[in-house]
């Protein structure tokens, strides 16, 4: 009889040394040079037939086995009697001699020219009969997310996390082996950090009670102590939190390669990331390698030509003046700051372009306050606008049948960022975004600082330097003066996509002091790092690049449309829910009590309480007298 139990593996007596595992080979690994070798072989049943074949399949590939002929009737019998009993998905081990499959080869198999003759079959673990879904069946995102585990098995999830772990063991070869940097864990349990994205909070339990931690954002502060502590090349893999919620190209919880240096420069440091990326770029995807160095585009000339500070340069098209009266109709004698631009979407005529389409287009323009009138136009179609003749505008920009005008009117700054929506929206349809290539680009020249809500803001974040040129007028009260400082900071952009940021930093205590004044954020909050800076702060600076977004572009061969959550083991739901283990979860009596915390009833849910009052504002405990040299 072929018994049916569990195995407890760890009991087992390894097959070899050298493998640290039970099994002899990988399903992947065999082939014609295996012909007429004893293996053992375990994994997932995948697939059967007739009783007799079935496909084995682990984390490395897939191989056909059969029961063997060879077998005693009975055995043979019993054997089928067995195959045909275990569900799909249950965990197996087949031990039997590898065959030539002769004129059966299946050549989209890497195994295809061989399969195991199974004279033994040993179920280890059974699956439910009622499994809820296959790895690599169609589900629904919900099913998916519930059932995280089985997902993980398909052929997508495992290649994604797999790239995902070459790229970053890449990265770790490049800077510790090449250039001496230094990996440091920093705290995941910090506090606030001014400006930039909300953050989670984390109670404290007693003795300090009333108080809390700040999941960090990034490791900014950390890192920036670490160069005031000798640690001159410092990276880190950092978990990354921030209080948002879940899109396609974000997480509650995000992973960033983050890295800084000592005694270098803007243009150090955007040189070192362009060498880490192409040295760690993985080599199944070398046909799609961007070449080095990456150009580079100001932030004012993106917004002029593209519309964004992140423009896909795939797409050919740019942003242009009409310099004619052309459009003039469309202004209203109300319009003083008015301008009228196109673009010429060449090869985009023959295009799908419904009006459908167009109307959806328009809805997602006007949801932004940016935006503005439009109208898309083709020499094909009739009656464009009925106060100009088309053949007119024809003449004018140069139009075949074959092309696409898109026209925007109002103020400057809606009109581009109309354009630059519009000009990814066409070219998503021509399929120019889904192209398997990828362009790498800097974007340099930020503002130092922004309007927000009519609020001095940092463009970035409040410890990005200025350009050397433009330190003095940080100490201009002339708020306009002020916004027309350029930062040292540096986006690197890659198929549209924002993939990182970096900057140099402040490294003077007081005048990172003053740059906090100017946005209003209390220097208390910041006085560790103000005080740090005092005591002989190198010229320093760094990068981080979204490691999820990154890997996400890679698994889809440059696709940058890739949703993040496919290249995480265990991602949450836009909601930031864990489907597959209910978290979020509420607090018991016990746990409350000990953070300190009430639940008070507000709407339908429930908000935190501290019983405890504010604590007062802490003001710093030293003053730096040093000047600003």
């Amino acid at each position: 009889m072929i018994p049916i139990r569990n195995v407890s593996l760890g009991c087992r007596r390894l097959l070899s040394t050298s493998s640290y595992t039970v099994r002899t080979h990988t399903c992947n690994d065999l082939g014609s040079t295996n012909i007429n070798e004893k293996v053992t072989v375990m994994g997932w049943l995948s697939h059967k037939r007739m009783d007799r074949f079935f496909v084995l399949r682990d984390a490395y590939g897939s191989v056909q086995a059969k029961i063997s002929e060879a077998l005693s009737r009975e055995c043979f019998i019993e054997l089928k009697a067995l195959l045909k009993d275990i569900p799909y998905e249950s965990v197996i081990q087949v031990d039997g001699t590898v065959v030539d499959r002769g004129e059966n080869r299946n050549e989209a198999m890497k195994t295809g020219d061989i399969e195991i003759h199974a004279d033994k079959l040993t179920v280890l673990n059974r699956a439910s009969k009622s499994m809820p879904m296959l790895p690599d069946m169609d589900a629904s995102d919900k099913t998916r997310l519930l059932y995280r585990y089985i997902a993980l098995r398909s052929d997508k999830l495992q290649r994604a996390l797999r790239l995902r772990s070459e790229f970053v063991h890449n990265v770790r070869k490049f800077l510790i082996e090449k250039n001496g940097f230094v990996d440091v864990e920093t705290p995941t349990l910090f506090r606030r950090t001014p400006g930039g994205a909300s953050e989670f909070v984390v109670p404290a339990p007693p003795p300090n009670l009333g108080m809390a931690y700040s999941l960090p954002q990034s490791p900014q502060q950390f890192k920036q102590l670490l160069m005031v502590g000798g640690i001159d090349r410092y990276f880190q893999i950092a978990r990354c939190y921030r209080d948002e919620g879940s899109k396609g190209d974000r997480q509650p919880e995000f992973t960033q390669v983050d890295v800084e240096m000592s005694f270098t420069t803007q243009e150090g440091v955007m040189k070192l990331i362009e060498d880490m990326i192409i040295a760690a770029w993985p080599e199944s995807l070398n046909h799609i390698k961007p070449k080095s160095p990456f150009p580079r585009i100001s932030y004012s000339e993106a917004l002029e030509l593209y519309g964004t500070d992140k423009p896909d340069m795939r797409i050919p098209w740019k942003i242009e003046e009409v310099k004619s009266n052309t459009f003039e109709f469309l202004r209203k004698k109300s319009d003083k700051n008015w301008v009228s631009r196109v673009i010429i979407c060449r090869g985009a005529g023959e295009t799908k372009m419904t009006i459908s389409t167009k109307n959806e287009w328009k809805r997602l323009i006007r949801m932004n306050e940016n935006g503005r009138n439009f109208s898309i136009c083709n020499p094909s179609q009739k009656n464009w606008f009925k106060s100009v003749e088309n053949q007119k505008i024809i003449d004018e920009f140069g139009l075949t049948g074959e092309d696409v005008l898109v026209v925007c009117w109002g103020e400057p700054d809606g009109v581009n960022w109309t354009l630059g929506q519009l000009r990814n929206y066409v070219a998503e349809i021509c399929g120019l975004r889904s192209k398997n290539t990828v362009t790498a680009h800097w974007v340099v020249d930020f503002p130092l600082f922004s309007f927000e809500d009519g609020q001095l803001v940092s463009t970035h974040h409040p410890f990005t330097a200025p350009i050397e040129s433009d330190k003095d007028a940080l100490y201009d009260e002339n708020k306009q003066k002020l916004l027309q400082i350029k930062g040292q900071h540096y986006d690197l952009v890659i198929n549209g996509v924002e993939m990182g940021g970096g900057s140099i930093r402040i490294e003077n205590s007081n005048m990172q002091r003053h740059v906090l004044n100017i946005l209003k954020e209390p220097e208390y909050e910041m006085s560790h790092l103000l005080r740090a800076l005092s005591h002989g702060a190198p010229p320093h600076g760094g990068f981080a690049l979204g490691l999820d977004r990154f890997v996400a572009m890679l698994s889809g061969d440059g696709n940058p449309l890739t949703p993040v959550r496919d290249v995480i083991a265990f991602p949450k739901t836009k909601n930031g829910k864990d489907l597959m283990s209910d978290a979020p979860t509420t607090l018991s009596k016990k746990q409350l009590e000990r953070y300190g915390i009430t639940l008070v009833e507000k709407d339908s849910g429930y908000r935190l309480s501290s019983i405890f009052p504010p604590l007062e504002h802490i003001k710093p405990d030293f003053v730096d007298k040093r000047e600003t040299i």
